[in-house]
C-alpha cells in the first residue's frame, strides 16, 4: 500500500500558477506510475495527468495540455503538477494516485492509492 500526502494547493487569480507535490511512501516509488486527478463540486472526478515510472511517457488530459506539466522525483519519492495559466475552470479539489503498475496509467481503475486532495481555486 501506498500513503500519498498532497500539497500546494490554495487561492490564485486567472492566470497564475501553483504547483502542487504529492509526497509518497509506503513502497518503492520508482516502481509505479503516478497520476493526478482533479474533482469540481457536483462533477466526477476527471483525469488530469499522468506520469510513468521513469518520467516518461506523461499524457495529459486536453484541457491542460500545454498548460500543466507533471514531473517525478524519484530520489525524494516526490510527484509534481506544475499548473500555469490557471483558470476559473480548474477550480477543483487535485487528488495525487498511485497507479498499479510502473507503467503510466490513464484509467481510473488502474490506481489504487489515493491522497486526501489538495483545494485549487482560481479566482476570475
Amino acid at each position: 500500500q501506498v500513503q500519498l500526502v498532497e500539497s500546494g494547493g490554495g487561492l490564485v487569480q486567472a492566470g497564475g500558477s501553483l504547483r502542487l507535490s504529492c509526497a509518497a511512501s509506503g513502497r518503492t516509488f520508482s516502481s509505479y506510475g503516478m497520476g493526478w486527478f482533479r474533482q469540481a463540486p457536483g462533477k466526477e472526478r476527471e483525469f488530469v495527468a499522468a506520469i510513468a515510472w521513469s518520467g516518461g511517457p506523461v499524457s495529459y488530459a486536453d484541457s491542460v495540455k500545454g498548460r500543466f506539466s507533471i514531473s517525478r522525483d524519484n530520489a525524494n519519492d516526490t510527484v509534481y503538477l506544475q499548473m500555469n495559466r490557471l483558470k476559473p475552470e480548474d477550480t477543483a479539489v487535485y487528488y495525487c494516485a498511485a497507479c498499479n503498475y510502473g507503467s503510466i496509467c490513464l484509467r481510473r481503475a488502474d490506481f489504487g492509492s489515493w491522497g486526501q486532495g489538495t483545494q485549487v481555486t482560481v479566482s476570475s
